[in-house]
Formats: C-alpha cells, sequence, structure tokens
C-alpha cells in the first residue's frame, strides 16, 4: 500500500508513522505537515506545506495513494465553536474531498473520539460528530476511530506542554487503567497497528471504538 499521513508530528501520528515504516505492506509513505520530521527513511516522502488545506500544487504526490491516515487535531479547550469547527470540520473535509477525487476507492481513516456524538452536549463532541458523519457520505472508504485514553509508547509524544505534562501525571495510572478498565485504554502503537490492518482489509464496520482499536491492533 502506498499510504499518506496528515499530522505525523503529533503524538498519535507520530505513532502511526512508525507502525507504517515497520510494517511491510505499506510500500511508502507521504507525510504532508506544515514543519518537517527530521526523519530519514527509505519508505518515507515528505511533503512540507505552510497550509495544508491548499494542496493544489502538490496534487501529483498524493495521487495513487491507497489509503489516508488523518492525525491532524487540536485541543477544544478555550476554542469558540466556529474556530474549533473550522479546524476540525472544514480542513478535514477539504483534504479528504481532494483526496476522494484523485484516488478513487481511498481509505480514508480519521481520528475522532471516545464520546464522539453529533448531538452531543458538548461542542467538541457535535463537530467531531459532524465531521464523522460528512466523512462517511464521500466517496471514500471511510473509517472513524474513536479512541479513549491513548498511552504514548516508543518516545512518542504530544505538542502541546499541558498535554505533555498530563501524561507525566497519568503515567502511574495506565497500569490501573489496563487493569481495571481495559476498553478506556489504548496506546500509539496499538492505534497505529489498527490503522495499517483496516487500510489493508476494509471490514465493514465505520466506526471503531476503542475495544475494536485493540482488537485490530493487537499485531
Amino acid at each position: 500500500m502506498r499510504v499518506v499521513i496528515f499530522g505525523a508530528t503529533g503524538m498519535v501520528g507520530q505513532g502511526v508513522l512508525r507502525e507504517c515504516l515497520l510494517d511491510r505492506r505499506v510500500s511508502e509513505v507521504v507525510s504532508v505537515g506544515r514543519r518537517a520530521l527530521g526523519l530519514s527513511h527509505p519508505k518515507l516522502r515528505e511533503v512540507v506545506r505552510s497550509d495544508v488545506a491548499d494542496l493544489g500544487p502538490v496534487q501529483d504526490e498524493l495521487s495513487g495513494v491507497d489509503a489516508c491516515f488523518f492525525c491532524l487535531g487540536v485541543s477544544s479547550a478555550g476554542m469558540s465553536e466556529s474556530s474549533y469547527r473550522s479546524v476540525t470540520y472544514d480542513l478535514t473535509l477539504s483534504i479528504a474531498r481532494v483526496l476522494a477525487r484523485l484516488n478513487p476507492g481511498l481509505v480514508f481513516t480519521y481520528v475522532s473520539g471516545r464520546g464522539t456524538n453529533a448531538d452531543g452536549r458538548a461542542m467538541w463532541q457535535r463537530v467531531k460528530g459532524a465531521t464523522e458523519n460528512d466523512l462517511l457520505d464521500l466517496d471514500l472508504r471511510g473509517y472513524m476511530f474513536r479512541p479513549g485514553v491513548i498511552q504514548p509508547l516508543h518516545g512518542e509524544g504530544s505538542k502541546t506542554f499541558l498535554y505533555r505534562a498530563g501524561y507525566v501525571v497519568a503515567t502511574p495510572l495506565f497500569p490501573l487503567l489496563r487493569r481495571f478498565a481495559p476498553q478506556t485504554l489504548t496506546t500509539t502503537e496499538a492505534l497505529g497497528r489498527a490503522m495499517v490492518e483496516v487500510a489493508a482489509t476494509r471490514p465493514d464496520l465505520p466506526i471503531l471504538e476503542n475495544p475494536d482499536i485493540n482488537r485490530y491492533g493487537a499485531g
């Protein structure tokens, strides 16, 4: 498979990129982002764009891909609904439409979140829910990933200081979650493996909750 990753510098994207580079089923990885990864690998090709919404000049790089792993995302904390929707909904759908046009039959995996609901009370639930619904209406093979708590492995980490600090505090709790509430916990490794597995096998399961992610990412 030839795949494209958006957001490979983030915690989730780092994990997905690692599993893509390790998996023999992935022949090439095109990483699209605002800054370089600082990584060299025979399977990796980088496309650095200051505006990732403007893909016109790099469409040739994005043609002939089998799957997109969309890992871009921001926290809704402190954001208005319109600003959060612009980043979460508008950007995602804009990129997905371009890729769907260039690559008929494309697999598009979207990292959403546990509790996503277009009719939910929380702003982030509604925006992510609308994003999921409209992605699934596009002419592509969409898979919505709803992870719970994500444990970073292999040196992966968030770019956001508050998230990094939170993970430092939460690290001692991961063994407890794994023992008493395993349905709420996954890892960057399992999430990355699950994305590759879903892209390769294309199951009839458009929405993957945390237990599904762990099942497909068991390796």
